[in-house]
């Protein structure tokens, strides 16, 4: 893989730490800013909200900028925003901010996904792609668990400003490595681009998977707490161990994604819906919830590559328009996922995002299911 891929990794690892990084600082803006835990959980659906909007509209407006203007562009608008959300007291500015970097974020992840798949073999997508996002689950592995000890050590706006200054290298590196080219051309085009089936299910399953994983990582430090019954201590550990799994998850999949196969997705898939039940039924039980956050981050993390891999090669003749999109269904489920939990935390216990995770994975693979199910039934009649 180029080294180049590498360097944009070290971005889109500065820019997941921020989005992840709140599952373990949501009870401390709380307290500060005098929110309930269930409205700051709304701080990870703004910043969703903010890369829907932003990957494919940005992606468009983008397209006829050199790369490397685009990347630094809205690398430095996401920086300058962490400095505001900072020094900030007050909840809605913060949550502004969390818009305005999803913004950014999504803008350079989809410019980020086009250049990788461009600097590759044509057959090397899954690859190119299982690196970048590498940085996110580095980020699940180091960065998420370092915010949440900055967080316990000198409270959470240290979080916000340890982003900004990660940020700052990623620039230097983006300047002095990414290439100048523009993002015109036959190859990466933004109108040519045909939503065919294949494409839609694929965006639709990314957003179910992703809104299940987000749904229960958001909340993931008070299930630990209140039902798992662990000290604080405990949660920065916790979360790199879902981390590590994330980063296994995401490098098996960048092995077999290239492949573009469908059963063992269904398989990964079927597994993580038991996996989602299980951790509802044994969260009281503190082994089996280390078992399961490392194997739930495994395996959220490989289907969910898997499937943005497949959309890539779905929409190749337009691959930056095809990553804002992918970019965006992700985040759909983003959005959706903390919603969700909140609500059902709300009316029920912590417990509850756990099986509102299960249902969106199940939900996910019925449609998977009976989408390749009337597939086959097409190919038969056509035989």
């Amino acid at each position: 893989m180029p080294f180049v891929l590498y360097l944009l990794g070290l971005a889109v690892f500065a820019q997941a730490t921020s989005e992840f990084m709140l599952s373990g600082l949501g009870p401390d803006i709380a307290r500060d800013l005098g929110v309930s835990i269930p409205t700051a959980g709304w701080l990870t659906s703004a910043f969703a909200v903010g890369m829907i909007v932003g990957a494919p509209a940005i992606a468009v407006l983008g397209a006829h900028w050199p790369r490397r203007r685009t990347l630094l562009v809205t690398l430095t608008v996401f920086l300058l925003v962490h400095v505001i959300g900072a020094i900030t007291t007050s909840f809605t500015v913060l949550l502004i901010t969390r818009v305005l970097a999803a913004l950014a974020n999504a803008g350079f992840l989809a410019i980020a996904l086009a250049t990788a798949t461009s600097l590759v073999r044509a057959d090397a997508k899954g690859r190119a792609t299982s690196v970048l996002l590498g940085g996110t689950t580095l980020a699940c592995i180091a960065g998420v668990p370092a915010g949440a000890l900055l967080g316990q050590q000198f409270g959470w706006r240290s979080a916000f400003w340890a982003v900004a200054i990660i940020s700052f290298p990623a620039l230097i590196a983006i300047l002095r490595a990414v290439p100048t080219t523009r993002t015109t051309g036959p190859a990466t085009t933004t109108g040519g681009l045909r939503l065919q089936q294949r494409l839609v299910v694929l965006l639709l399953l990314g957003a179910l998977v992703n809104g299940a994983t987000f749904c229960s990582f958001t909340y993931l430090a008070p299930v630990l707490t209140d039902v798992t019954d662990l000290a604080d201590g405990w949660v920065p550990v916790m979360l790199a161990l879902f981390g590590l799994g994330s980063f296994a998850g995401v490098a098996l999949a960048g092995r077999y994604a290239d492949r573009r196969e469908s059963r063992p997705v269904f398989i990964a898939g079927g597994t993580l819906l038991l996996g989602w039940c299980a951790f509802a039924l044994t969260a009281s039980v503190p082994a089996a919830a280390v078992v399961l956050v490392f194997t739930q981050g495994s395996l959220s993390f490989a289907v969910g590559s898997t499937l943005i891999s497949y959309a890539l090669y779905a929409g190749s003749e337009s691959p930056v328009l095809a990553g804002g999109l992918a970019t965006a269904s992700l985040n759909v489920g983003a959005a959706l996922g903390p919603v969700l939990g909140g609500l059902a935390i709300t009316a029920t216990d912590y417990r509850a995002p756990l099986w509102v995770s299960a249902l969106l994975v199940g939900t996910a693979l019925c449609l998977g299911g009976a989408v390749q199910l009337r597939a086959r039934r097409a190919a038969r009649r056509e035989t």
